[in-house]
């Protein structure tokens, strides 16, 4: 099978009902999308596809509804395991990168508020009462 080959597939599912009682449903003929870049929009090609919603659809396999920022794109399915472990990868670089870029300019930001206070304090332009 290639890298976006799709597979049948049947999952069993436990349901409480209102009442307490426990039921089965069993799920036939879904068809499991295996590979794939989940990050990737089908319709622009963006890298920032996002998750929306996600449930365990059977032991391997995933319902996830994704959504692209840039052309509002949104697409659901059921993935394999694998595909969905990659796309978790690619959602964790997407939140270092946003995580490394907010320390820079968090740091950015308050060397310039440092460096306006200390030429403030050489210009005797803050006073007690300022604080």
């Amino acid at each position: 099978m290639d890298g976006n080959e799709q597979q049948a597939h049947h999952h069993v599912k436990h349901v409480q009902l209102p009442s307490g009682k426990m039921i089965e449903v069993i799920h036939f003929g879904d068809v499991v999308e295996q590979g794939g870049e989940l990050h990737l929009c089908r319709g622009c090609g963006s890298e920032l596809v996002h998750p929306t919603y996600w449930s365990e659809a059977g032991k391997s396999s995933w319902e996830v509804t994704l959504r692209c920022p840039e052309c509002e794109e949104i697409r659901a399915g059921t993935f394999d395991q694998e595909a969905v472990d990659a796309f978790d990868e690619q959602l964790d670089l997407g939140t270092d990168a946003l995580a490394h870029d907010l320390a820079r300019l968090t740091h950015a930001n308050m060397a310039e508020e440092a460096r306006r206070f200390v030429a403030a304090l050489a210009v005797d332009a803050i006073l007690p009462e300022d604080f």
